[in-house]
C-alpha cells in the first residue's frame, strides 16, 4: 500500500494535465497538513478494458444453422455479427470485420468448426474448439458473387454456388479451391437460349454422394453426376424456385416456387412433376388451377418410421390475406397447421434425432428466426406448443429508454426478485427440455450479486439477473396501470406532451438494500414504490400534483458584459413556484384560466377504478406535474430517492421539488434562482412561458396564435406588471433589448447546434428502428439540449450525511444538488429521529448555498470519510409495509460511519464532485478545493460514477469521443484512458452505465446489451469463467444398410471425392478467381483448443477410448460378416449337393 503526498502528486499531474493549476495548489495550501498523507491502493495495473458478454436478441438476424450433434444453435446478422448458442448460460458473440451481411452459416457437424458465408462473397472458417471463437481461413471471391452453400455430412468439400450459375468447390481444412467447376452452360441443356440464373440451391442425393441436385432461379432443376461430369436429368417448371428437398430415401424431392406451389418430382421422371399441390391456394370448383399465392420461400421435408412425413414451409398464403402476420404451415399427413408469429420469418431449421440424411429424420422440433425474436415449435405434442426460451431475447420487448446497473448488491434481493417474478411466468409451454442443449458453464464465477434494470417505452421496467456472467429476467412492473389508457387515438387527452409512449420511462432511482423504486416518467411523473410479498387492493392511488414554474432562467453568458447589468429582472422579483395540495383522489380538476388556456391540470388522467396490486412492486405515492397558463410541464431531468430520510427529490429546468413520500407532502418546491439566493453568480432574463413548449405536434391551442402581444407577457402567475404593461418608452427600450438578446441567443444556438450537427454526422449511417429513435433522450442535457449554455437545468442529486455548513460539526442528513452550469449546492434537512415523530412531524429544510462550481454540468457527486474511503448511501433496511401494526417491526435506519463531530479547522469529509468537462476532491467543511482535474477539453463526459473496486475506490467516466477513463480518489490520479468506443448512437449514451468492481454495459443495439469490464481481475478470470461451446461428443452410428443390400446394391453409395476434387485429378484452381487470407485464429486458436494439460489429457482419453470402441464395434461387424458368409457358404453347398445328380426335368 503505497502513500501519496498531495504536493507530489499535483506536482506529478502538471505534466500529464494541465488542470492542476495554481488555484487547486493555493487551496492545497491552506489545507490541513493532516490530511495531506491519505492512502490509495488503486493502481493503473488494476485496470483493463475488455469486453465479457453480449446478450439479447441478435439484432437484424439474416441466417442460421444448427449442429445436430453437438447442440448448438448459430444465428448470422446484416451486421456481420455471430451469435452462438449452447444450453441456457452458454453463449458466445464474434464478429467479422468486413462488417457485411452473413447470408448463410454451415456447420462442420460435431467437429467444432463453421463456415460462414458473406454478402461481400467472403467465407470464413471458424474454430468453435476454443471459448473465444476465431477465423482460422479466409476465402474472397473477386470475380462472382456466393449465392449459395452446402456441406454435406461429414465431407470436407464446400459447394459454393455462385451468380452466374457457377458451382466452385473449396476444401475447408485448406480454404484452397479445388479445380473442379460445374459452369452452368454445361449443367442446363445446350437448347437453352436464357441464362438460368443464380444458383439457389445444392445438395447431394442422400442414398448416392455421387449426385448433385443444382437448382437454378429461373426453375430448372439438374441433377448433376460428378463422376462423369455430366448432367443425368434435368427437371423444368415455370416458376421461380426458392427451395429444394430430398425425401430421405432418395427416389423423390420437392420444389417450393414462388407461385405459392409445391412440386414434386420423381427423380427417374423428369418430363412432369409427380404431384403440385398449392398449400393455401383456393381449389376452383371447375378444377382450374387454383390462384397463385404469395412465393413459398422454404420447404422442408422429414420423414418418420411410425407415421406420416412432415412437410413444413414458410410463406405460401393467399394474396387476399392483407395484413396477415407471418405464418408456418406443418403439414403432418391430412392435417395442415397454420401457426401464425409475432414477426417476419427470417429462416427455420428442423430438428432431427439423426444427422444422417439417408435415413428416417424423425423430426421433433422446429427453430424458426424471426426478425426480433427466437421461436422453438415442439412436433411430437399435439397442438404444436412452444418451448420456453431459457436466453434473455426479450430485452427488447419494448424498446429501451434507459438502463441502471447495481454490482454487489444485496444477497437477498435477487432470490426476493425471483420468487415474485416466478408468478408472472407464461403457462402453456411445451413440458420437454429446450433442445439447443450443448456447451458447458465456465468453471470460474464472480463472488457478488448483480442487478440490472431496464426500463422501457411502454412504462414498464424489467429487473435482470447479471450474476455471473449470466442474464435473466427475474422481475416486470408496469407503471402503465397506474393511468387510465386511452382505447383510440381519437380519446387521447389533450393534455400529453408526446406523441408517442406517454408511459415511457426516463430516469431510474432504486435503493437495493430498502428495495425502494422511484421511477420518473415523459410525461413529467414520478412514481414511488415500496416491495411487498403481500397482494393488496388500492382503492385510491395517493396523488401529488406539484405545480413548477419559473419565469427567470434565461443565463446570459458572463463574456457578454454591458448588457447583465441593465437585466430587467433579479431573483428576488422572480414569481413564486406554486403547488397544489396533495390529493387522495385522481384530479378531475380541468381548471382553465380566463383566457382558455389548460391549467393546473397533469399529463395523464390517473386511474379510477380500485388497483389490484400484485406481490412485487406496488405503488406508495404518484407525483405529477401540472400544466401552468397553457405552458406543458417540462420533463424531468434528475431523480433521487432516500429510504432513510423518507424523500424524494427531482428537478428540471424550472427548478428542483423535494417531496416526503411518507407523510405524502410537497416539502420543498423553489427555481434555480431562488435555490442560489443572494449568490446567485449568473444574470437572469425573463422566460416566455411559451418557450418551453415541448416539440410536440398537437399541443398548441387555437386561440394562442390570436393571443395579443400583451397576453404573451403577460405573467402566468402574479399579476404584477410586465413591461409590455409598462409605458411606451419602456416597451421601445423592452423591444430593443429583446432583439439584440434575440441575436445574441440565436448566434449560441447556431454554434451548439454546429457542434451537435457535427455529432450527428457521425450518426449518419445508424439504421434505427422509428420507436427507438423517437425516445432518443439522454439524463445528460449536454447531450440532446441545443440551449444548455443559456438554460440551467438541475442536474443530479445525492442523499447523505454531511457537514454541509463550514461552521458544522455534526454531520446531518442533506442534499447536494448539481446544475447544468457547473454548480454545487446544499440543503440541509432535518428529519425527526424516531418512526413515531417521523411519521408526525415535518422535515426541515435549510438552504447552505453553493459549495463549488466546474466547468460543464454536475453529472455525479459522492462522499468519502477522512481516510479516503467511500460512505455509503444512508438507507433504511427492506421491511414489509403491508404488515399489522403490531407485527411490523421498523429497523432502525442505519447510517454510513461518519465522525460524531469535527474539531475546529479540521476536514474530515470529503465531496467528489464530477462534471463533463473535469473532477473535483472538496474538502468537508472547510469547502476547500484540494484536488482538480480536467478531464477532457474537446468532448464531453457522458457518464460518471464514483464505484468501488476490490482494492479501492475510484471514478469512471464515459467520454462522447469514445474514451473510457478511471481516475484514483481522492488524488485523481489517471489511471486507465483507453479509447473504445465512438459515439455512433445516442442509444449508447442513454443506457452506458458504470458499476461497482469494475463492471459497465451499454445497449449496444435497439436489442443487445453489452457487457464490459474494466478489472483487470475480471479479465485475468474471464477466460476461466466463459462457457465453453465444443464438448467431445461421439457422432452418431450410421444407419444399417443391412447385409442383402450391401451385398447386392440398393443402399447409399459413398463417393471418395478426394479422387475428384483433389489437386492431382482436377488440378488447380485459377488464381485470380479467389484470394485465401489465413486467419488471426490460426496458431491462437489451436493453443486456446486446449485449454490447459489436464484438459489435453481428457480429450486425448477420449479420443483413445472412442478410437478402440471404433476398432472394437469394426471387429464384431467383420466378425458378424464373416459368420453371414460362412452361413451363405453352407446354405449355398447344400442347395448344390441336393441338385447335384438331378436332370432338369426332375427339378
Amino acid at each position: 500500500m503505497k502513500k501519496f503526498n498531495i504536493r507530489k502528486v499535483l506536482d506529478g499531474l502538471t505534466a500529464a494535465s494541465s488542470s492542476s493549476s495554481a488555484a487547486a495548489a493555493a487551496s492545497l495550501q491552506s489545507g490541513n497538513r493532516e490530511n495531506d498523507m491519505i492512502q490509495e491502493t488503486l493502481q493503473s495495473e488494476h485496470f483493463q478494458l475488455c469486453k465479457t458478454l453480449r446478450h439479447g436478441f441478435p439484432y437484424q438476424p439474416s441466417s442460421m444453422a444448427f449442429d445436430p450433434v453437438q447442440k448448438i444453435l448459430a444465428i448470422g446478422t446484416q451486421s456481420g455479427a455471430l451469435r452462438l448458442f449452447g444450453r441456457a448460460g452458454v453463449e458466445c458473440y464474434c464478429q467479422h470485420e468486413s462488417g457485411s451481411a452473413v447470408i448463410q452459416l454451415e456447420f462442420l457437424v460435431n467437429e467444432g468448426a463453421l463456415v460462414s458465408a458473406l454478402a461481400d462473397d467472403s467465407i470464413h472458417l471458424w474454430n468453435l474448439r476454443q471459448k473465444l471463437p476465431a477465423i482460422l481461413h479466409s476465402l474472397k471471391f473477386n470475380r462472382e458473387r456466393i449465392t449459395f452453400c452446402h456441406l454435406p455430412f461429414q465431407s470436407k468439400w464446400l459447394y459454393v454456388g455462385t451468380e452466374r450459375g457457377n458451382i466452385h468447390i473449396v476444401n475447408v481444412e485448406s480454404f484452397t479451391l479445388s479445380g473442379y467447376v460445374i459452369m452452368w452452360n454445361k449443367a442446363i441443356e445446350l437448347s437453352s437460349k436464357t441464362h438460368p440464373g443464380p444458383v439457389v440451391h445444392i445438395s447431394d442425393n442422400p442414398m448416392d454422394e455421387g449426385k448433385l441436385l443444382i437448382g437454378f432461379e429461373c426453375g430448372i432443376v439438374v441433377l448433376w453426376d460428378l463422376k462423369s461430369k455430366k448432367a443425368d436429368y434435368r427437371y423444368n417448371y415455370d416458376e421461380a424456385i426458392h427451395s429444394v428437398a430430398w425425401h430421405h430415401e432418395g427416389k423423390q424431392f420437392v420444389c417450393s416456387h414462388s407461385d405459392g406451389t409445391l412440386t414434386t418430382w420423381n427423380v427417374r421422371a423428369p418430363a412432369k412433376p409427380a404431384q403440385i399441390i398449392t398449400p393455401h391456394g383456393k381449389q376452383p370448383k371447375d378444377g382450374k388451377k387454383p390462384e397463385p399465392c404469395k412465393p413459398i420461400l422454404k420447404v422442408e421435408y422429414k420423414t418418420t418410421r411410425a407415421g406420416d412425413p412432415f412437410m413444413i414451409l414458410c410463406g405460401g398464403l393467399s394474396y387476399d390475406t392483407v395484413g396477415r402476420r407471418a405464418c408456418l404451415t406443418v403439414m403432418h399427413g391430412k392435417s395442415t397447421a397454420v401457426l401464425e408469429m409475432d414477426y417476419p420469418i427470417v429462416d427455420f431449421l428442423t430438428l432431427c434425432e439423426t444427422p444422417y440424411p439417408n435415413d428416417f429424420q424423425e423430426p421433433y422440433a422446429v427453430v424458426v428466426l424471426l426478425e426480433k425474436d427466437l421461436v422453438v415449435i415442439d412436433l411430437a405434442q399435439i397442438g404444436y406448443p412452444i418451448f420456453e426460451n431459457p436466453y434473455p431475447l426479450s430485452i427488447h420487448e419494448s424498446p429501451v429508454t434507459c438502463c441502471e446497473y447495481f454490482a454487489d448488491c444485496p444477497a437477498e434481493v435477487i432470490p426476493a426478485l425471483y420468487s415474485v417474478g416466478s408468478r408472472q411466468k407464461r403457462q402453456g409451454f411445451s413440458k420437454k427440455e429446450w433442445p439447443v442443449s450443448g456447451g458447458n458453464w465456465g468453471q470460474g464465477t464472480l463472488s457478488f450479486s448483480e442487478v440490472i434494470i431496464t426500463g422501457h417505452a411502454d412504462g414498464s421496467i424489467k429487473f435482470w439477473d447479471a450474476s455471473a456472467l449470466m442474464l435473466q429476467v427475474l422481475y416486470k412492473l408496469k407503471t402503465a396501470k397506474v393511468f387510465e389508457k386511452p382505447r383510440g387515438k381519437e380519446e387521447k387527452s389533450s393534455t400529453e406532451i408526446v406523441d408517442e409512449d406517454p408511459f415511457a420511462i426516463q430516469i431510474l432511482s432504486w435503493c437495493p438494500e430498502s428495495r425502494v423504486l422511484c421511477v420518473a416518467g415523459v410525461s413529467a411523473h414520478v412514481i414511488v414504490y415500496r416491495f411487498s410479498k403481500q397482494e393488496v387492493t388500492t382503492e385510491v392511488v395517493q396523488l401529488l400534483e406539484v405545480r413548477m414554474q419559473c419565469e427567470l432562467n434565461e443565463v446570459e453568458s458572463p463574456e457578454v458584459g454591458g448588457e447583465q447589468a441593465s437585466a430587467v429582472s433579479t431573483p428576488g422579483t422572480s414569481s413564486s413556484p406554486q403547488t397544489s395540495l396533495p390529493q387522495s383522489h385522481p384530479s378531475t380538476s380541468s381548471n382553465n384560466s380566463s383566457d382558455g388556456l389548460r391549467d393546473n391540470v397533469p399529463c395523464l388522467k390517473v386511474r379510477s377504478s380500485p388497483l389490484k396490486q400484485s406481490p412485487g412492486y406496488q405503488v406508495e405515492l404518484l407525483i405529477q406535474l401540472v400544466w401552468v397558463s397553457g405552458e406543458p410541464p417540462q420533463q424531468i431531468t434528475s431523480l433521487a430517492v432516500n429510504s432513510a430520510y423518507g424523500l424524494v427529490a427531482f428537478g428540471n429546468g424550472n427548478g428542483l421539488a423535494v417531496v416526503d413520500y411518507l407523510q405524502k407532502t410537497l416539502l420543498l418546491n423553489m427555481s434555480i434562482a431562488e435555490l442560489y439566493g443572494s449568490t446567485d453568480p449568473h444574470h437572469r432574463q425573463p422566460r416566455s412561458p411559451r418557450k418551453a413548449r415541448q416539440p410536440s405536434a398537437g399541443l398548441c391551442d387555437g386561440n394562442e396564435a390570436s393571443a395579443t402581444p400583451e397576453e404573451k407577457c403577460k405573467s402566468p402567475t402574479s399579476g404584477s406588471g410586465s413591461p409590455c404593461n409598462s409605458d411606451e418608452d419602456t416597451k421601445q427600450k423592452f423591444i430593443d433589448k429583446v432583439m439584440s438578446k434575440s441575436k445574441q441567443i440565436s448566434k449560441n444556438v447556431a454554434n451548439d447546434f454546429a457542434r451537435i450537427s457535427r455529432k450527428i454526422n457521425m450518426i449518419a449511417d445508424q439504421k434505427d428502428d422509428a420507436r427507438d429513435n423517437s425516445f432518443s433522450r439522454s439524463r445528460s442535457s449536454s447531450v440532446t439540449s441545443l440551449d444548455r449554455e443559456s438554460r440551467e437545468v438541475i442536474s443530479s442529486f445525492y442523499f447523505c450525511d454531511s457537514l454541509s455548513k463550514k461552521s458544522e460539526t455534526v454531520a446531518l442528513p442533506s442534499l447536494w444538488v448539481g446544475t447544468s452550469l457547473g454548480s454545487m449546492l446544499t440543503i440541509a434537512l432535518t428529519v425527526p429521529s424516531t418512526p413515531e415523530q417521523r411519521m408526525q412531524q415535518p422535515v426541515g429544510v435549510c438552504f447552505c448555498g453553493s459549495v463549488v462550481r466546474l466547468k460543464g454540468g454536475i453529472l455525479r457527486m459522492a462522499q468519502l470519510d477522512a481516510s479516503g474511503m467511500l460512505l455509503p448511501h444512508v438507507y433504511e433496511p427492506w421491511y414489509e409495509p403491508n404488515a399489522p401494526e403490531e407485527e411490523k417491526e421498523r429497523p432502525r435506519r442505519r447510517r454510513p460511519t461518519s465522525p460524531p463531530s469535527s474539531q475546529e479547522n479540521q476536514d474530515c469529509q470529503y465531496a467528489v464532485v464530477c462534471s463533463e468537462k473535469q473532477a473535483k476532491v472538496v474538502a468537508l467543511p472547510s469547502q476547500n478545493c484540494i484536488y482538480e482535474h480536467n478531464i477532457t477539453e474537446a468532448s464531453f463526459v457522458l457518464r460518471a460514477d464514483v464505484v468501488t473496486m476490490t482494492t479501492g475506490v475510484g471514478l469512471a467516466c464515459f467520454c462522447a469521443n469514445g474514451h473510457i477513463m478511471t481516475l484514483s480518489v481522492p488524488s485523481l490520479r489517471p489511471l486507465l484512458d483507453v479509447n473504445y468506443l465512438p459515439l455512433t448512437d445516442m442509444r449508447i449514451a442513454r443506457t452506458f452505465c458504470f458499476s461497482n468492481q469494475g463492471q459497465a454495459l451499454y445497449l449496444t443495439s435497439p436489442t443487445e446489451i453489452q457487457r464490459i469490464t474494466y478489472s483487470q481481475e475480471t479479465c485475468d478470470n474471464l477466460q476461466e469463467m466463459l462457457g465453453e461451446l465444443f464438448t467431445p461428443v461421439e457422432t452418431p452410428e450410421a444407419p444399417n444398410r443391412g447385409f442383402f443390400k450391401g451385398l447386392f446394391g440398393g443402399g447409399a453409395q459413398s463417393l471418395d471425392r478426394e479422387d475428384l476434387f483433389g489437386e492431382v485429378a482436377a488440378g488447380k484452381a485459377s488464381r485470380s478467381l479467389a484470394q485465401h487470407i489465413p486467419g488471426p485464429g490460426g496458431m491462437e486458436g489451436m493453443k486456446g483448443a486446449a485449454s490447459g494439460v489436464v484438459g489435453e489429457l481428457a480429450r486425448a482419453r477420449i479420443a483413445l477410448d472412442e478410437r478402440g470402441q471404433k476398432l472394437g464395434e469394426l471387429e464384431e461387424r467383420t466378425a458378424a460378416m464373416m459368420s453371414s458368409a460362412d452361413s451363405f457358404s453352407r446354405h449355398a453347398h447344400d442347395i448344390m449337393l441336393k441338385y447335384k445328380d438331378k436332370k432338369w426335368y426332375q427339378l
